[in-house]
Formats: C-alpha cells, sequence, structure tokens
C-alpha cells in the first residue's frame, strides 16, 4: 500500500516511516524545505530508512514559497499566534494533495500525543480536517523516550540531532488548544484574500 509520509529533520517523523515500512508500506516522504542543512539532514535520513522497505525519492517543497505568504498574513490580521497550526494545516494539506497524484492512500506523521503546540488533541483535530486521506500517526501512544530509543537502534537519531537553524516561522506564543470553530474563521478570511 502506498502512503506519503511529512519528514522533518527531526527525531519523531523518520521514526514514524520506519514503523510504517515495517508494516509494508510503500512511502513516499514528502519535506517542507526550510535550509540546505535541514535538507541535507532530510536525504540522510532518507538513505538510512531506505534500507527498512520502500523508500521513495522524496519530494521537496519550498517552506517560504507555499507556506511564507500564509504566515505573513496571519501576522497582519493579528493572528500570529496560529501560525504552528496553519503551518501543520497546509503541510497536511500538500501531502494530501501529492498523496492523490501518486495513488496514495494514507498520509503518515510523526505525531504524538501532546509533545508540543501542534500536538494537542485539539490541535489535532483542526489540522486533521487539511486531509480526506486517513492520518496515521504510528507515534500517537509513545513518549520522547520511547521515540529516541527506537532512533537510535535505527541510525536516525545521531543524524536528527546534528545543529541547524531554528523555525523562521514559530510565534512567541503558539496556540494550544485551538478552537475548530475560530480556525474556520480565520482560514475563511484567508481564502477571500486568496492567500490559502
Amino acid at each position: 500500500m502506498k502512503a506519503v509520509a511529512l519528514l522533518s529533520s527531526g527525531i519523531d517523523s523518520p521514526v514514524a516511516i520506519y514503523l510504517m515500512l515495517r508494516k509494508g508500506m510503500e512511502i513516499t516522504p514528502v519535506h517542507f524545505r526550510q535550509s540546505d542543512k535541514k535538507e541535507s539532514k532530510v536525504l540522510e535520513l532518507c538513505k538510512v530508512l531506505s534500507k527498512y522497505g520502500k523508500l521513495n525519492e522524496p519530494v521537496i517543497v519550498d517552506a517560504y514559497e507555499e507556506q511564507a505568504p500564509i504566515f505573513s498574513q496571519l501576522i497582519e490580521i493579528g493572528k500570529a499566534k496560529w501560525i504552528c497550526l496553519f503551518c501543520k494545516y497546509t503541510m497536511l494539506r500538500k501531502a494530501c494533495r501529492i498523496g492523490h497524484k501518486i495513488g496514495a492512500k494514507a498520509i503518515i506523521t510523526g505525531d504524538s500525543l501532546g509533545q508540543v503546540a501542534s500536538q494537542t488533541l485539539d490541535n489535532l483535530l483542526i489540522i486533521s480536517t487539511a486531509s480526506d486521506l486517513p492520518i496515521l500517526r504510528p507515534l500517537i501512544g509513545l513518549d520522547k523516550e520511547e521515540i529516541v530509543r527506537i532512533a537510535k537502534e535505527i541510525g536516525t537519531f545521531e543524524i536528527s540531532i546534528e545543529p541547524e537553524e531554528p523555525c523562521p516561522f514559530v510565534p512567541r506564543y503558539p496556540i494550544v488548544r485551538g478552537s475548530l470553530g475560530e480556525f474556520l474563521k480565520i482560514k475563511e478570511i484567508l481564502m477571500n484574500k486568496g492567500t490559502l
């Protein structure tokens, strides 16, 4: 079965991909490029992960082209704290479009419950509205220590922890428990402005 997977240069998403490769899935990683360093880490991670199953060439999306205009608009309308949610929403929406193009049946993400702002249950509900493909979250019940242990076992941990630039878009106070109603209102404003 084919799937697309969001792949960052961090610890979690490579482990999520590994777990689903082990299930026999054919996976196409999608990476939102923010810098040369992060992209080169992702390419290294792909080399390691390809040992565990059918991993296709990654699709690289320019984050500045795809997402930065949306984030600028959010700042302009006084909704900067929603940037992380719209970031994940736009990633899933793009992955879904790529998935439909290649005949994928699911999207894989590295979400585990409650680790960071975009991974509270309220926020997972909101970002899930971006996709009409099922979203598989193989790490959902694991804690950080368990994820790190797997990353070390499979050889991705050392690559993931190499120093890199922080995300340039993160707001000072990201929204932790977003309301779907408010998200939909903001989304409508962005759509009317032709940004989203």
